[in-house]
């Protein structure tokens, strides 16, 4: 018996567990949290793989989780790996002290370069030298949250670079720049409003280090570490071709094949990280502040969130038949037509707690699979869909893979973020409003 034949929500109870775990632990046990939160993530994954065996037997159990280690949580940590190393190479100052409008410029900018490198490969390079424009302010979280919502998520928007949904969505026969002809009016909207919030929110809290002459003199656009911007290049590569090419042929690990093409790509990704870790100062790593206690965490806790979601998307696979058909029935109207408004808002809302990537493509293959139909005749599927799955992402820390990697970068530097349901709270009151008005402007009703 597969995963998937089983109903049981109890198999969802661990990724609940943890989810609360990560929301709660440092609110309420801070200390505790930050000495032991990889003891709890393996303790819940634990729990998880109990519930796997206990529903399908210890050889599908083990088949399941080596599958989901190999398929998706050893690419996701090398593709971190390569990421933080090459970005943590990179110092970069713009020479610009963290004004209202030197702010919205780099998120401006980061949001337009995150579809051509990634959200991951703009976060990984942005954040530090946002962050130390804006060290000299006493209130400066809204400038990483705000970092988030653009340059971690909506950012990627336009092209299948830009974040893995839309990459699955490429692989699938989604034409190369489909999301860009037909997303372009939802990024310029979504990122302009942001923006125009960002800089009311800045301005109101940039008032006191103007009273307090606080702010620093400009100076000159300086990098250091330019050898890395290759490698990062070299990443954008790496996974391109990693799509686009298939031999045909791999290896089998316990039963579960590894194509030539992952087999490659995973040891590319691991090359650039050590690369940039032999070849670049350590002067450089040092100003930036390096280390690899963010990687570390984030490493930890995704490989739990990896595990228990396991069963989580085995459930929603059973599709109408299973213990979340509530949601899948509600995806079509009484006449039976596809409603691109209710897309749009399961596909995020689950996007923003599960990957975004199989996610996306799980609501693909429901809204019928053939990306000639979904480029067609029901482009406004298509089109809830990609934008649910990439943008919803900034509802939470780890909707996105970049976004608890900034989150612990910003924490790390001192800057006093929110917590998990802090952040939610910041989240959930700006970007609600706005995906609200865009399902009213571009999806119609509910």
């Amino acid at each position: 018996m597969s995963v998937s034949e089983s109903s049981s929500l109890w198999q969802a109870a661990p990724f609940a567990g943890l989810l609360l775990s990560i929301a709660l632990g440092p609110l309420l046990l801070s200390h505790f949290w930050h000495a032991n939160y990889g003891k709890v993530a393996i303790g819940w994954s634990l729990l998880a793989i109990w519930f796997l065996v206990e529903h399908v037997g210890g050889a599908a159990a083990f088949r399941e989780i080596l599958t989901t280690l190999i398929d998706e949580y050893v690419p996701f940590i090398l593709l971190m790996f390569a990421l933080f190393t090459a970005a943590g190479g990179l110092l970069i100052r713009f020479g610009v002290a963290g004004s209202v409008w030197s702010n919205a410029g780099l998120l401006a900018l980061g949001a337009g370069l995150a579809s051509l490198i990634g959200t991951t490969g703009a976060s990984m390079i942005l954040i530090r030298p946002l962050i130390v424009a804006n060290q000299h302010r006493p209130h400066n979280a809204h400038v990483v949250i705000f970092f988030i919502f653009l340059v971690s998520n909506i950012g990627g928007l336009l092209l299948p670079m830009g974040d893995p949904p839309l990459f699955l969505g490429f692989l699938q026969g989604v034409d190369f720049f489909w999301t860009l002809l037909a997303l372009w009016p939802h990024f310029l909207l979504s990122v302009a409003v942001l923006l125009l919030i960002f800089v009311a929110i800045d301005w109101y809290l940039f008032r006191e280090p103007i009273a307090a002459g606080k702010i620093a003199v400009h100076g000159r656009f300086t990098l250091h570490g330019g050898f890395n911007i290759l490698l990062l290049l070299l990443v954008v590569v790496t996974l391109i071709v990693s799509g686009k090419w298939h031999p045909g042929v791999g290896i089998d690990v316990f039963g579960v094949s590894i194509p030539a093409e992952a087999l490659l790509r995973d040891a590319v990704l691991a090359l650039i990280g050590f690369l940039s870790l032999a070849f670049t100062k350590q002067e450089i790593r040092r100003a930036n502040g390096f280390d690899f206690e963010p990687l570390r965490e984030v490493a930890e806790l995704f490989a739990a969130i990896f595990i228990c979601i396991i069963p989580v998307m085995a459930l929603l696979h059973q599709g109408e038949q299973g213990p979340f058909g509530f949601l899948i029935q509600g995806l079509d109207g009484p006449d039976g037509k596809p409603l691109p408004g209710a897309y749009f808002w399961v596909t995020g809302l689950l996007s923003a707690f599960l990957d975004n990537a199989p996610t996306y493509l799980l609501f693909f293959q429901l809204a019928g699979g053939d990306p000639q139909i979904l480029m067609g005749d029901h482009a406004s599927i298509l089109k809830a869909i990609s934008f649910a799955a990439v943008s919803m992402g900034a509802l939470t820390y780890i909707g996105n893979a970049p976004n608890f990697m900034v989150y612990a970068i910003a924490r790390k530097a001192g800057i006093r973020m929110p917590s998990f349901l802090g952040y939610m709270l910041w989240s959930c009151g700006f970007l609600l409003p706005l995906f609200g008005a865009m399902t009213w402007l571009f999806f119609g009703k509910l």
